[in-house]
């Protein structure tokens, strides 16, 4: 049981951390990759500004709607974090989602420690590379309904990348509140690094293997005082 003292909120990431890697990897970024090219042609005149700024990252601004959909993925494949890829894959996401094609995986342990730390009077957020769209669907459309009650606010890469401690002191900003009073809960170690950095309390979740000192199997192992 790994124990932390001092907490006003808990900073959730989501991938290997409150939902299955491979929900991810085996169910979101296949739905996307195989109807990205087809989106983008139905949806010509929404998608353009976000085409633009693909455009601009690659460096291709000779390139049609269809070149620059097969871009983005080959940006899939690669995972990259690019934030037009992620604001398409949220918008392709959703018409799954609404047609009940797909229902966002929640762990169980995560649910229980969310609903346990709300109840606590903790503030719950959330923090990933995904779209704030996605997450939210992810815990709006979940397989046991609608969780987004539960979080104050979600924070994408608009407020930085995560790897980097600057972004973790903007969402502390935001949060109002010291960043030693936020624990960020990530399964990877980088991240872990870069909100210790930033002053925020972390512990990295690891789901499959051995957790270490200040680590955890589930949320079940962590306990807010």
């Amino acid at each position: 049981m790994t124990r932390i003292e001092g907490v006003a909120a808990v900073l959730n990431d989501i991938e290997g951390t409150t939902s299955s890697l491979a929900f991810v990897q085996e169910v979101l970024f296949p739905y996307s990759r195989a109807r990205m090219i087809d989106y983008v042609a139905a949806h010509r005149a929404l998608v353009e500004p976000i085409l633009d700024v693909a455009r601009e990252i690659e460096g291709r601004h000779d390139l049609d709607d269809v070149g620059i959909a097969r871009v983005l993925v080959r940006w899939i494949d690669e995972d990259r974090k690019a934030p037009p890829l992620k604001a398409l894959q949220g918008m392709i996401w959703r018409e799954g989602y609404e047609a009940g094609e797909i229902q966002g995986h929640v762990y169980a342990d995560a649910l229980r420690g969310l609903k346990k730390w709300r109840a606590q009077g903790l503030r719950l957020a959330v923090y990933s590379s995904g779209s704030v769209e996605a997450q939210k669907l992810i815990f709006g459309m979940s397989e046991v309904g609608d969780l987004t009650p539960l979080f104050e606010a979600f924070f994408d890469t608009a407020v930085g990348a995560k790897v980097e401690a600057a972004s973790y002191g903007r969402i502390a900003d935001k949060l109002r509140l010291a960043p030693d009073q936020i624990l960020f809960l990530t399964d990877t170690h980088a991240e872990i690094e870069a909100a210790k950095e930033a002053g925020l309390k972390a512990v990295r979740l690891v789901r499959d293997g051995f957790a270490g000192p200040g680590e955890a199997t589930s949320f079940d192992d962590i306990e807010i005082g």
